[in-house]
């Protein structure tokens, strides 16, 4: 067991991130594993870096699960997947006028980005093309960046998504490249990788993040933030298992809300400049303490998830506002 740092090395270890120093493996393990009496103070070190960053401002993402279910792959987190059983919605991809309806929906909701997301090991060619059809006509119509989330991706197919006009593309590594054969045999850890290198040399922003509560050890959620921090990542959604019924991962959860406050701080600390989003999960695991988590995170998804509901946007408008916080769609507040 490492030995956690006291209160006062949480705040000289973030003076020395704003000052340039990378945190290592060591350090963020010790932060990960901080006891429960020093959380105040850990999120109060991370804010020293949010802060810096991104100032008080919250920045929100509305995203559209454009293709549901019918996927090959058998990722076992995943209600879409072939291994799965749960009940949910299984349809092609919507039509033309539901994901320009969605990209309205994204706006009246003060969203940034717009995430068009499909079940897919990758896109077909007749989904590469609708995408590039229908990304010109969001943008000219909304103030929207667009996200991509296609799945596995060539260089070519990167580089179109580029050409059309999508801003980003999400990736997620999910977890450590130790562990990501437990969760999923029909594609690699590699395979994901690669795909972000397409996406980097086509020119387009990294969205990638992962899953915490797959039953990966501590030291599995830390090489994921600081694989992360290798890969430049600019946009981290940091996702908590919901663990759905007809999955292999059903009835795994240990996470408890003050474990999920110190993953965020965590990753804070590790990636000070990413934009740090609280994902799928949030309203389950950490319930009541979830205005904490914008302590060390600035960006929250508004609204639903693929294919579990999220809390009303009323309830995050309020959440931001009495925080203190202020939504924003500006990229970065601190160069």
């Amino acid at each position: 067991m490492i030995q956690p740092f006291s209160s006062f090395d949480y705040h000289d270890l973030a003076e020395r991130v704003l000052n340039g120093e990378r945190v290592t493996e060591v350090e963020a393990l010790a932060l990960l594993q901080s006891p429960d009496d020093n959380l105040l103070d850990l999120l109060a070190a991370a804010y020293k870096i949010r802060r810096r960053f991104w100032s008080n401002m919250v920045q929100l993402y509305f995203l559209m699960n454009a293709k549901s279910g019918l996927c090959p792959e058998d990722c076992h987190y995943c209600s879409q997947s072939k291994v799965s059983e749960a009940e949910i919605p299984k349809y092609h991809l919507l039509s033309r006028e539901k994901l320009l309806d969605g990209a309205r929906l994204a706006a009246e909701r003060n969203s940034r980005t717009y995430c068009i997301v499909i079940s897919a090991r990758g896109p077909s060619e007749r989904e590469i093309q609708a995408v590039e059809k229908i990304v010109p006509e969001i943008k000219a119509k909304y103030d929207l960046d667009v996200c991509a989330c296609l799945g596995l991706l060539t260089p070519e197919q990167a580089k179109r998504l580029a050409a059309c006009g999508v801003d980003k593309v999400n990736h997620n590594l999910n977890t450590s490249p130790e562990y990501y054969e437990k969760i999923c045999t029909t594609h690699s850890y590699q395979d994901r990788v690669s795909t972000l290198q397409a996406v980097r040399q086509a020119g387009l922003a990294l969205c990638s993040g992962g899953i915490i509560g797959m039953g990966e050890e501590d030291r599995d959620v830390v090489r994921m933030a600081l694989e992360l921090r290798e890969l430049a990542v600019e946009s981290i959604p940091l996702n908590f298992l919901i663990d759905i019924d007809g999955t292999p991962l059903a009835h795994t959860q240990r996470l408890t809300p003050r474990y999920c406050l110190k993953a965020l701080a965590m990753f804070r600390f590790v990636n000070p400049r990413a934009e740090i989003r609280i994902a799928g999960g949030r309203e389950l695991h950490l319930g009541s303490l979830q205005c904490l988590g914008l302590y060390a995170a600035n960006s929250i998804f508004v609204g639903d998830y693929l294919t579990t509901k999220g809390q009303a946007p009323e309830a995050d408008y309020k959440m931001i506002e009495e925080m203190g916080f202020v939504i924003t769609k500006e990229e970065e507040v601190a160069a």
